[in-house]
């Protein structure tokens, strides 16, 4: 049995995680507010800094994996909270534990993104540089200069556009994926979490009614625990820096034909040209 350490885990998904960890045999070092194992506020450089010093304790030199599944939705006027714990709150966690899942065969983390990554407008790119940058000062003020109506939405789906591009980042790099760390993302929709039944009993419940969802009705915490098992288990060895998106069909409806794309020329990397360009006469072309 395996040594995970899942952020969120005293409620909602994180939660569900949590407890299906458990109920296969494995130790889990919840990290939340209240009710985990490590007790720590992540919108805070300090509280992270705590976080981190309570889990290594913890682990004792040994870990299997990690979820990222803390996270703040939505909120006006938490705009700066909001990037603190959904993007500072994963980056500075899975540093720290690099090292361990380094020494570790075939580790396997999975971050908690969102489909509002492609499903909210007005998200300008400069935001997410300055974010993946830390410029968090920076890139606060231009959520806040969007107005309060905007600013939650915008500061949360940047967010998780920033965190889902450091983690495909990574996922890919020498760093990680050479170490044989397994760095994925869960994309979920809207799921029946004490989030959403609070937006939906909400001032803006209407809005949130009619956000559109192909199959019509909402995702369950289980559901999506039953996903990350799957994204820490073997079937998950050949896989890094994947999205992996479960929201009823709402990226497909909105984004049906945006992705799968070409890789633009601009962006070929040497070896595709050297493995695609057109043979010399009188040479076979090998693949």
């Amino acid at each position: 049995m395996g040594t995970y350490v899942v952020t969120g885990s005293a409620s909602g998904m994180g939660k569900s995680v949590a407890d299906a960890l458990r109920e296969q045999g494995h130790t889990v070092i919840g990290v939340d507010r209240d009710g985990g194992e490590v007790t720590a506020d992540l919108s805070t450089a300090s509280g992270r800094r705590a976080a981190i010093t309570e889990i290594l304790d913890l682990l004792d030199g040994r870990i299997d994996g990690a979820v990222l599944a803390a996270g703040l939705g939505p909120a006006r006027g938490r705009e700066r909270t909001i990037i603190e714990v959904n993007l500072l709150g994963v980056v500075e966690v899975l540093e720290a534990l690099r090292p361990l899942l380094a020494a570790t065969d075939k580790a396997k983390v999975v971050v908690f993104g969102s489909n509002s990554t492609t499903a909210t407008p007005f998200v300008p790119p400069r935001l997410i540089r300055r974010l993946l940058r830390g410029d968090l000062d920076a890139a606060t003020a231009m959520i806040r200069r969007r107005g309060p109506r905007l600013s939650g939405p915008i500061a949360y789906a940047s967010s998780k556009i920033a965190v889902t591009r450091w983690s495909r980042m990574v996922g890919t790099s020498a760093d990680w994926a050479g170490a044989g760390i397994r760095v994925n993302v869960i994309a979920p929709g809207p799921v029946m979490t004490p989030l959403l039944r609070t937006q939906l009993d909400g001032a803006n419940s209407a809005n949130v009614r009619s956000f559109p969802i192909p199959i019509r009705e909402y995702g369950t915490s289980e559901q999506l625990a039953s996903w990350v098992m799957q994204m820490l288990s073997p079937a998950a060895d050949f896989m890094s820096g994947t999205v992996i998106t479960v929201d009823g069909g709402t990226e497909a409806l909105l984004r049906g034909a945006d992705w799968p794309r070409p890789v633009p020329l601009h962006r070929v990397p040497a070896v595709l040209w050297r493995m695609y360009r057109a043979p010399k006469k009188g040479q076979v072309a090998r693949y």
